[in-house]
């Protein structure tokens, strides 16, 4: 099977760099979805080397001033799914940054930790 973050075609690349592409997601969830890919085929995050996650951070950063231009959105989530246990669908690296907007759902606090629903809202329980 190839990856297809491997293969993607030029028009799909927002931002590349020495280590890292940045493309919009193709399902995104919200308006801006943006993934941020490293060239070399890592399947996690823990497998990067030192430089490239020093270029991490800068990378993170561009994607946002670009959100905040491009689609103004209230605030974003960040996030990894490393691991097919965690929901990895494609096993190449992949930072999730999603844009979110003001009433996108009726409660968002706590954020990610909706991944598992019954942990996730602790403010309301004794």
């Amino acid at each position: 099977m190839s990856c297809p973050f491997c293969t993607l075609p030029p028009e799909r690349i927002l931002l590349s760099n020495e280590h890292f592409k940045v493309i919009r997601d193709g399902f995104p969830v919200s308006l801006g979805h943006t993934l941020v890919i490293p060239h070399r085929h890592a399947g996690s995050l823990f497998e990067l080397t030192e430089a490239e996650f020093a270029a991490l951070w800068p990378v993170l950063q561009w994607v946002k001033s670009n959100l905040a231009a491009d689609f103004a959105p209230d605030s974003v989530n960040v996030g990894v799914n490393d691991g097919a246990e965690a929901g990895q669908t494609v096993p190449h690296l992949h930072v999730h940054v999603i844009p979110r907007y003001a009433g996108d759902v009726p409660d968002p606090r706590g954020g990610v930790r909706w991944i598992l629903p019954e942990k996730a809202d602790y403010w309301t329980k004794p």
